[in-house]
């Protein structure tokens, strides 16, 4: 669930930074007004998945996702160039993000060896 909850807030990350550009400046309401529902959903999917995901691993995740959606959607509307070069390092982030998926997670432990509950 902690996966979903954290691909979900990524997908959020793309809108958010999607929609700041069309604000031009949080001068155009609607895109401003997304901006903030959607940074609020993001950062709160983030929060959540944090609990049960390693932080640095979360991060990665979530940068890596929501920046690959962003560069492929302005590719797909042609706001941005599409080129080999660029599908060959969106193509490189997702294999990062998948890898960190795949690679076990140790469960942090307190100087104790009590599992660390953040």
């Amino acid at each position: 669930m902690a996966w979903l909850i954290l691909l979900l807030s990524a997908v959020a990350e793309a809108v958010w930074a999607t929609a700041l550009g069309a604000s031009e400046g949080f001068s155009v309401l609607g895109p401003s007004i997304v901006f903030f529902v959607f940074l609020g959903i993001s950062m709160a999917g983030l929060g959540w998945a944090v609990r049960h995901i390693p932080l640095g691993t979360a991060y990665a995740v979530w940068v890596g996702v929501g920046a690959a959606l962003t560069v492929s959607y302005a590719m797909a509307t042609g706001e941005e160039s599409l080129s080999v070069f660029k599908v060959v390092f969106l193509v490189g982030i997702v294999g990062a993000v998948v890898g960190l998926k795949l690679v076990p997670h140790d469960t942090p432990t307190t100087a104790e060896g009590t599992p660390y509950r953040g």
